[in-house]
């Protein structure tokens, strides 16, 4: 079992939770990723790892999801059975349009295989966006530090650098663009915020101390009157498939 298949074999259920119960606190993260990869109508869309299928809600109606998700505790909606493995994919060679990964593949130690993976099943000519958090950044200091000091599982990621860029290349990607996209996590007041990192990510550590951790090491804004966002920020790639 892979780093990421570990690390949700027990806790994808709680993500879910804190996802049901705040759908569209991620709106702006899922939204940038979709605008990136630009599905057009009669495309299918392979979304790997999927979660509970939270992206399928954001897909234009014209769009074939496929979703895959390799954890039972997830719940998962896609349209295939798990199997406790990310790898082999399910569908079959040069038979997706789009591609997308979204905050997966910081769990796994080496990404290659899972990038030769997606290549095989994309068309040529097709897309695979990938989007993750930087190596270095603010939201990768808070999940390997305050994260991982209040869960049960612990959090060490390898995450996103110019690195990826070239492991990508290696694989038989051409990227096309490479953007650190900052946006936020949207909820009604800061309570409901912090009910939703502590079940996302599992935290055991008190209410004001979470609050006050994501205060100081990511920010809250007020957007408006009844909303206020959390910041976060990742690298987003776009990767396209060589016709020959």
């Amino acid at each position: 079992m892979g780093g990421y298949e570990a690390m949700f074999a027990d806790r994808g259920a709680a993500y879910d939770a804190a996802m049901q119960a705040c759908p569209e606190a991620r709106r702006q993260e899922f939204l940038q990723l979709l605008h990136r990869a630009d599905p057009q109508p009669g495309h299918t869309v392979a979304d790997v790892p999927a979660g509970g299928g939270y992206l399928n809600r954001y897909l234009p109606d014209e769009c074939q999801w496929l979703g895959y998700e390799p954890c039972e505790s997830f719940h998962a909606s896609g349209d295939t059975e798990p199997t406790s493995e990310l790898l082999p994919l399910p569908w079959a060679p040069n038979s997706v349009d789009v591609a997308v990964s979204l905050a997966g593949v910081h769990h796994m130690a080496d990404k290659r295989p899972f990038f030769q993976a997606v290549r095989e099943v994309v068309k040529p000519g097709g897309r695979f966006v990938l989007s993750d958090v930087t190596e270095g950044s603010r939201v990768a200091r808070f999940l390997d530090g305050f994260v991982g000091s209040h869960n049960s599982t612990g959090h060490d990621g390898i995450y996103l650098g110019r690195h990826t860029l070239a492991e990508l290349d290696a694989c038989g990607w051409s990227v096309a663009s490479c953007e650190q996209v900052d946006f936020h996590w949207v909820f009604p007041d800061a309570e409901t915020m912090v009910a939703f990192c502590q079940r996302l990510f599992d935290l055991r550590s008190p209410f004001d101390v979470t609050r006050a951790a994501i205060e100081e090491q990511l920010g809250i804004d007020r957007l408006a009157l009844d909303q206020v966002g959390m910041r976060w920020s990742l690298m987003t790639i776009v990767a396209n498939r060589p016709w020959v």
